[in-house]
C-alpha cells in the first residue's frame, strides 16, 4: 500500500498472541474505548453534470469532434505533475472537491495543498475530504483539523476507537475488533467539479511528491476528463454515504485536535521545510495538457467488502472484487501481459490463473519491489515464496533496485543519510492495448481485505506511454531473477551495461533484515501481507 502496510495487517500469529495479552493489560488501565453509537451523517453527492462550471466547459471545449462516451486521459508519472496536477483541480473548482484516499501525510508538500483547499472553501467550494483512518494518529491527526475549517466536510472511514497519540497504543486497544480494522479503505480519487478528476496509486504526502528526506515512492496517477469523472463521483458518493463513514466531529473536538497538537510541539518541534514549498511546481495548464481520448471502465470495490458477516471466514473464494475483475480481462490476454505491482503476493488461485495464461503461450512480465526497496519488508516474505515457481512457468520476473546502493535496509526501514527510490505504482498493460492504473495491488491484501479502485482504459497510445516507462525501469534499475542451472538457487541479473551487479542473495539488503524475514517468513500468512 504505501502507502504504508497496516501496522496490525502485518502482524504474525505470535505477534497477535503477545499483542492481545498487552491489549489486555493496557485495557484494564484506559478502559474499553468505542465509537459512538448515534452518528449524524447528511447525504450528499456529487453536482448534476449539467450543472456549468469552467472546467465542465473546458472538458466540453476539448471534447469536439470526439467519439461520444469516450473521455480524455493522461498519465501523471512524475513527482512534480502529480502535486500540480491536484494544485491545479483545486484551483480551478467552483462549485466541489472530492478527496479520498487511504492516507494524507502533515508534512510540508501536504500542507501546502490543504492550503488550496482551504481557499477553495472560502471562495464557496463544497469541499469533501473521505479518508482511511488507521494512520490518522500523531501529527498525522492534525489532518483532521480540516473538519473544522468553514465549507469543508470530512469523514473517516472505519475508525479505529481510542486516543490518536500514539497508533500502536490505538491499534493495541481494538484488537478485540481485530477482523474489521484490518479491513482498510485503499480507495484514492481526486476530483473538482464533477469534471476532471485523478486517480492511481498515491496518497498525499512528501514522500509521494519526491520531497521526502529519505526515501521517494515511484508512482503512478491517471489524470481523466469527461464522462469517466461521473462514475468516479458515483464511487465516492457510495463511500461517503456508507455507514463506516465517520463525521470528523463524532470522533474527536477541536480542542482535542489542539491539545495533541500542543503536546507534540512540546515533544519534538521540527522545522517547517520551507524549501519543500518553494521547490513545489505551480499548477498544471489544464487548457493545454495533451490528452488521449478513448474508452474506459471503473473498477470499484464496494464499501460492504469491508464489513463482512460475523464468522465469516476469509478465504479465497470468487469474489465481485478490482482484483477478480483484473484477473478476468487478463485471461483474455493473447499475446502479453505487463504487471507493475509494488506487493506481489499471488497465492494460489492467481498461481493457477497465471499457470494457465503461459500454457496459451501469453508472456508475462512483472515488475516488483526488491527487498531493498521495499517499504513493507514483511510483503516481501509472502512474495518470495513464489518466486522460483513463476521462473519455472516462465513468468519474467524483475525487482526494481533503490537507487542509492550504500543505503542498507534496516529491518525498521531506510537508514537515513540520503535519498532512495521504492516503487508504487500500481498497473497492468495487456497486450499493448488495454491499460489499468489504480490503487491494487496483485496481493491476497488487495483482493480480499482491502477495497480498491481502479480505471481500465482501452487505448493503445497510453498502453504504449506506459510500456516505454515500465520498460525503461526493467532495462536500467531492475534485477531480472534467474535460476542458477547448477543448484537451481535464485540469480539476481542486472541488465546489460548497468551500474549495479549481479546478485546471488537479496541485494543491497542486510544481512540482519534477511535474517529476521527468514525466521519469521514461516508465521505470517499471505492474506495479512
Amino acid at each position: 500500500m504505501s502507502e504504508v502496510f497496516s501496522k496490525v495487517a502485518r502482524l504474525t500469529v505470535r505477534h497477535a498472541l503477545m499483542l492481545g495479552v498487552m491489549a489486555i493489560a493496557l485495557l484494564a488501565f484506559t478502559g474499553c474505548a468505542s465509537l459512538p453509537d448515534y452518528v449524524d451523517r447528511p447525504v450528499s453527492t456529487a453536482i448534476k453534470p449539467e450543472v456549468a462550471t469552467s472546467l465542465g466547459d473546458l472538458v466540453k471545449s476539448r471534447r469536439q469532434g470526439v467519439r461520444p462516451g469516450y473521455s480524455g486521459f493522461a498519465l501523471i508519472d512524475s513527482a512534480d505533475s502529480a502535486y500540480s496536477s491536484r494544485l491545479a483541480l483545486t484551483e480551478q473548482a467552483e462549485k466541489t472537491l472530492d478527496i479520498q484516499y487511504y492516507a494524507i501525510h502533515s508534512d510540508p508538500s501536504t500542507r501546502e495543498l490543504l492550503r488550496a483547499v482551504r481557499q477553495a472553501a472560502a471562495r464557496g467550494v463544497r469541499v469533501r475530504i473521505l479518508l482511511d483512518d488507521f494512520h490518522s494518529t500523531g501529527e498525522n491527526a492534525q489532518i483532521m483539523r480540516m473538519a473544522f475549517v468553514p465549507g469543508v466536510e470530512m469523514r473517516m472511514f472505519n475508525p479505529l476507537p481510542g486516543r490518536r497519540g500514539s497508533g500502536t497504543l490505538r491499534a493495541l486497544g481494538s484488537l478485540n475488533d481485530f477482523m474489521r480494522i484490518q479491513h482498510r479503505m485503499h480507495n484514492k480519487v481526486y476530483i473538482a467539479d464533477n469534471a476532471w478528476g485523478i486517480t492511481g496509486g498515491r496518497n498525499l504526502g512528501d514522500a509521494y511528491f519526491g520531497h521526502a528526506q529519505e526515501s521517494n515512492f515511484i508512482d503512478m496517477d491517471v489524470l481523466a476528463a469527461g464522462p469517466i469523472v461521473q462514475d468516479m463521483s458515483a464511487s465516492f458518493d457510495r463511500y461517503w454515504n456508507d455507514k463506516l463513514a465517520y463525521p470528523v466531529p463524532s470522533l474527536i473536538t477541536a480542542d482535542e485536535l489542539k491539545v495533541l497538537r500542543d503536546a507534540a510541539r512540546q515533544a519534538e518541534a521540527p522545522p517547517v521545510d520551507r524549501k519543500v514549498v518553494a521547490d513545489l511546481p505551480a499548477a498544471m495548464d489544464l487548457k493545454n495538457e495533451p490528452l488521449i481520448w478513448a474508452s474506459a471502465a471503473l473498477l470499484v470495490d464496494k464499501p460492504a467488502k469491508l464489513v463482512p458477516e460475523e464468522n465469516e471466514q476469509v478465504t479465497e473464494k470468487e469474489q465481485d472484487t478490482v482484483i477478480d475483475g483484473l484477473l478476468s480481462w487478463m485471461q483474455q490476454a493473447r499475446q502479453d501481459v505487463l504487471i507493475v505491482s509494488p506487493y506481489f503476493v499471488p497465492g494460489p488461485k492467481m498461481m493457477e490463473f497465471l499457470a494457465a495464461m503461459r500454457a496459451r503461450g501469453v508472456r508475462i512480465r512483472i515488475l516488483t519491489n526488491s527487498l531493498a526497496s521495499n517499504d513493507a519488508p514483511l510483503a516481501h516474505v509472502g512474495y518470495a515464496r513464489y518466486r522460483q515457481d513463476l521462473i519455472k512457468m516462465g513468468v519474467e520476473l524483475h525487482e526494481m533496485r533503490a537507487l542509492q546502493r550504500e543505503m542498507a535496509r534496516t529491518v525498521f526501514g531506510s537508514s537515513g543519510g540520503g535519498s532512495k527510490a521504492s516503487l508504487h505504482a500500481k498497473m497492468i498493460v495487456i497486450d499493448g492495448r488495454l491499460i489499468s492504473i489504480g490503487s491494487m495491488n496483485l496481493d491476497l491484501r488487495s483482493q480480499l481485505q482491502n477495497s480498491e479502485v481502479a480505471l481500465l482504459i482501452r487505448s493503445r497510445a497510453l498502453s504504449s506511454q506506459a510500456s516505454k516507462l515500465i520498460e525503461q525501469t526493467l532495462d536500467e534499475g531492475a534485477w531480472k531473477l534467474k535460476l542458477n542451472e547448477g543448484d537451481g538457487d535464485l540469480v539476481w541479473q542486472a541488465p546489460p551495461g548497468a551500474d549495479f551487479d549481479d546478485a546471488r542473495t537479496e541485494p543491497d539488503a542486510s544481512r540482519m533484515l534477511r535474517l529476521i524475514l527468514w525466521l519469521l517468513g514461516p508465521l505470517a500468512p499471505d492474506e495479512m501481507l
